[in-house]
């Protein structure tokens, strides 16, 4: 029999994402997560006690009968089968990681419970083409030996002749050569059908391991010697971009260490999906999982019902292209 217990942990099965705040091992983010949904499930009312039926003796007076006992049948509770015999029901439950993030990095880390580990291997693979974004916060004028404000500063310049035009100059060709990586790793020919309708649907990618591939990059915020980076990108580690704003700042004739690495984006889950630490409950996360559903039978809908318009013909060229195969196919020009 289904106990309540197993319908809730049946509704938990699936992806979620939390924001993980900065300074916190995402061992320790999982570890949480994992005991309060256990405490969840547990605290869901528990089925009643099989019932057993039993012979009980009880002794008569020797007034009333020949002595002996007299015996009645009782249903009584199985006490074996109580939770402080048997303990919690679940002992155990597993939650998956995604693309992980170190411990200094914050934002967006993907979760999974139950059979959502299997979508969750399929998400982390190479072969998904699965985007992130970040925003990287930089600051010109100081190196460290690890690329981070946390690290030993091994130099310090001068950063009065950057201006945002350079820096968006630098930006350009980091994109350019990155975007030429793209392609080379794409394993796919430039000039077939098939790459055009790659690049059209946002498909292209590497078709392996690579290296890190910066699809996009930008700045958002310039106020000296402050800067924001938004980035997108593939196969990256939050190690990777921090000495990508190190480079950009060798580039610039200065140098740069990176403040700050948060993710916005891991796939089709954004900030607006992240639970916070308040919110790491299983009422909360089943309630995540459940719009996660909804919105994935949504896009699957939108996927089926509208296709590319840059793929299709206009609905009267089609039907003129249909026409004229019809004209030469009866006048045997088509065989």
């Amino acid at each position: 029999m289904t106990t309540p217990a197993i319908r809730m942990f049946r509704g938990l099965e699936g992806l979620f994402c939390v924001y993980k705040p900065s300074g916190v091992h995402w061992k320790l983010v999982r570890d949480t997560i994992e005991t309060n949904l256990l405490k969840g499930l547990n605290a869901t009312p528990p089925q009643p006690l099989p019932q057993e039926v039993r012979l009980l003796a009880h002794p008569v007076s020797e007034t009333e009968a020949p002595k002996g006992l007299t015996l009645s049948a009782v249903s009584v509770a199985v006490l074996s089968k109580h939770p402080l015999v048997t303990g919690p029901e679940f002992q155990h439950i597993k939650v998956g990681v995604g693309h992980r993030l170190d411990a200094p990095s914050s934002g967006v880390l993907v979760l999974a419970v139950g059979n959502g580990n299997r979508a969750l291997n399929g998400l982390t693979t190479y072969t998904t083409r699965v985007t992130r974004d970040y925003t990287l916060e930089g600051e010109f004028g100081t190196a460290t030996d690890d690329f981070s404000h946390t690290g030993r500063v091994v130099e310090r310049s001068t950063y009065g002749h950057i201006t945002q035009d350079k820096l968006d100059r630098v930006l350009a060709m980091l994109q350019g050569v990155n975007q030429k990586a793209l392609l080379l790793y794409s394993n796919v020919d430039m000039r077939s059908q098939e790459a055009y309708e790659m690049a059209a649907q946002g498909l292209l990618g590497p078709g392996g391991k690579s290296t890190p591939i910066l699809t996009g990059l930008r700045c958002i915020r310039f106020q000296p010697p402050n800067f924001t980076l938004e980035v997108q990108c593939l196969n990256e580690t939050q190690k990777y971009l921090r000495k990508v704003v190190h480079e950009i700042g060798l580039e610039l004739r200065s140098t740069a260490m990176c403040k700050g690495v948060r993710r916005t984006r891991d796939g089709a889950f954004t900030l607006q999906d992240a639970l916070t630490h308040h919110h790491w409950t299983a009422s909360d996360v089943k309630q995540a999982i459940r719009q996660y559903h909804s919105s994935k039978k949504k896009r699957k809908e939108t996927h089926t019902k509208i296709k590319d318009p840059a793929l299709q013909l206009p609905e009267e060229t089609a039907g003129k292209k249909t026409e004229t195969y019809n004209e030469a196919a009866a006048k045997g020009g088509i065989k």
